[in-house]
């Protein structure tokens, strides 16, 4: 499809903003600039975003008993995420409000990406260890729900783990079928938890496990993950979303990205744009590499384009009549592609 001719104005209207940018861009450069003459700016330190506001950020520094401060870029930065670790020259206080110029941005031991409304993979968070996938009875977690978020999570290349939320509502009928499914995940490999908001004392073993690391929390909506948060961090003013009695569905409640400290040790990134992960950006193989007993057999099959479907010669195909893959997971694996091919 051929791009769309501009017309003289809306040329002219285009050069025009450009060129405004570009001047800001002048501006805010200078300023630094003055700054750095009149030696308002101290010393380069360490610092982490922990909030994104518009054309600054909120670093907190790592040498300094977390003091914060409000940034300004310099240019050619690239994009800031929420988790990035950068150097900054703490810059004067004004009416309280503590100002800065992050320098550098230094390099990311990992990176949550999603696509953005016009289909661009954009980064949500940085340096992050741990995904955390919450899942709840109500409502429920279906197992190909699941494995999408794992395969988003293996794709990058973050280690996901399983949160049973909302333990309470187990019952005769569901009690057992969520043990089988978690069972499931973890002889693949993936650990599981299992917790109940409402019941600090089932948080324990979560608040080791998430001490001394940067998490993320995400699942559909309605799991609790609001409510998780807001017990797990009882002094930050989290809106809690109701689940809808009509659907028994859930509703986005945190509107900014921000990095909070839990009291107990370790960090969580809460995002609107972390909570649900969405595959139409990926390809086929991405989608095979996010199945990590699927992994190990790319490759093997006699046929370089094999759709694993009924070719002479399938690896995977092998591997399932072994027993060696759970036709449960297969059938997901071939749901999520069938839902590649549909868009």
């Amino acid at each position: 499809m051929s791009k769309r001719k501009l017309n003289r104005r809306q040329a002219w209207r285009v050069e025009k903003i450009q060129q405004e940018k570009a001047q800001r861009a002048r501006q805010k450069e200078a300023g630094i600039s003055g700054q750095l003459a009149a030696g308002e700016l101290g010393e380069e330190s360490e610092g982490r975003v922990i909030a994104h506001f518009g054309t600054q950020v909120e670093v907190e520094a790592l040498h300094d008993s977390g003091q914060r401060y409000r940034c300004y870029l310099r240019a050619n930065l690239g994009s800031l995420v929420t988790g990035d670790q950068v150097v900054f020259r703490p810059g004067p206080e004004t009416n309280g409000v503590h100002s800065g110029v992050v320098e550098t941005v230094l390099p990311r031991s990992s990176e949550l990406s999603r696509p953005n409304p016009y289909n661009e993979i954009k980064p949500v968070a940085a340096n992050i260890d741990f995904i955390v996938l919450v899942i709840a009875p109500e409502p429920e977690a279906h197992a190909n729900l699941i494995d999408r978020y794992l395969v988003a999570a293996e794709n990058c290349h973050i280690e996901p783990i399983i949160l049973l939320n909302k333990t309470d509502l187990l019952n005769e009928n569901s009690r057992p079928r969520f043990a089988s499914l978690l069972a499931g995940y973890e002889a693949l490999g993936y650990r599981t938890l299992r917790v109940c908001s409402k019941d600090e004392s089932s948080l324990n073993e979560l608040k080791e496990f998430l001490n001394g690391r940067i998490s993320v929390f995400v699942g559909q909506s309605g799991v609790g993950k609001s409510s998780l948060i807001s017990t797990l961090l009882p002094d930050e003013e989290l809106k809690v979303g109701a689940l809808s009695e009509n659907t028994r569905k859930g509703k986005h409640t945190t509107t900014t990205a921000r990095l909070y400290h839990f009291p107990a040790g370790g960090d969580l990134i809460d995002s609107p744009g972390i909570r649900e992960f969405g595959l139409w950006h990926m390809s086929e193989d991405d989608v095979l590499y996010g199945f990590r007993e699927l992994r190990p057999l790319a490759g093997y099959c006699r046929f370089r384009d094999c759709r694993h479907d009924q070719e002479p010669g399938c690896a995977i195909r092998a591997a399932l009549k072994k027993g060696e893959i759970r036709p449960q997971r297969f059938a997901s694996y071939q749901r999520i592609l069938q839902t590649l091919t549909d868009l």
